[in-house]
């Protein structure tokens, strides 16, 4: 679904890659932990030190492959669409293996990965379908697609992923709106069954850091999906 609609600031807006190559410098001074970093911490149908090899896609800065190394996550390897999003993540330190490409058509092995992450990226696809295909794809049997992503609700209030330039000017970055059904039709299409969700509502801590979004508060912002690849008949459990 088209984000037009629902704007409501009309800010210029950049391609995926033209935004996220600028935004880099500055990215982890803006994003909030509130927004991924806490639902991943609620999580509880994942075992991040039971996982043995992990693919973050659209791993940006490296965040989220700190945060899996945090967990005990094993070896991590990362694909981003921006070198200079890249260049931030292999400094680093935590991934084995970083590849510049599409998360949709990665070029990776098949049934590699016990764990594939995918955070704040869906938003910026025109359709989900390729993206759970490609997970699905890069999932071994019984494994895990974690899924966190910016809150179709508040897109759908007028507010598009955004950050201010050097000079201070709004811009924002390409997005789209995909209804938490669209999630589950194209996931359950690729084979996943969903384990688990969550919803990240702006609170106090939220408000804490962002007070002018006050008119906000209660609202949800950003929200996890844990799914898991079926296996083959009389396969072993991955829990």
């Amino acid at each position: 679904m088209e984000f037009a609609p629902f704007d409501r600031r009309h800010y210029p807006t950049l391609a995926v890659e033209d935004g996220y190559r600028e935004w880099a410098a500055s990215y982890e001074r803006v994003v909030q932990d509130e927004m991924d970093l806490r639902l991943l911490e609620r999580l509880t149908k994942v075992p991040w030190p039971e996982t043995r090899r992990a693919l973050d896609l659209a791993c940006g800065t490296g965040r989220i492959g700190r945060w899996l190394r945090g967990r005990g996550v094993g070896r991590i390897d990362g694909l981003d669409l921006t070198p200079e999003m890249l260049a931030q993540a292999r400094a680093k330190g935590v991934y084995e293996e970083l590849w510049q490409g599409n998360l949709r058509a990665t070029g990776l092995p098949a049934a590699t990965y016990d764990l594939v992450s995918v955070v704040l990226a869906d938003e910026h696809l025109s359709a989900l379908p390729p993206l759970y295909g490609e997970a699905a794809r890069l999932c071994a049997p019984g494994g895990r697609c974690v899924l966190v992503g910016y809150h179709p609700h508040f897109l759908m209030s007028g507010i598009p992923t955004h950050f201010d330039r050097a000079d201070g000017s709004p811009v924002a970055i390409e997005s789209h709106v995909h209804l938490l059904s669209d999630h589950v039709k194209a996931a359950h299409a690729s084979g996943f069954a969903l384990l688990e969700m969550d919803e990240g509502l702006i609170d106090e801590a939220w408000l804490a850091k962002k007070p002018k979004w006050r008119s906000y508060a209660g609202q949800p912002v950003s929200f996890a999906m844990v799914w898991r690849l079926a296996e083959p008949a009389g396969g072993a459990s991955n829990g």
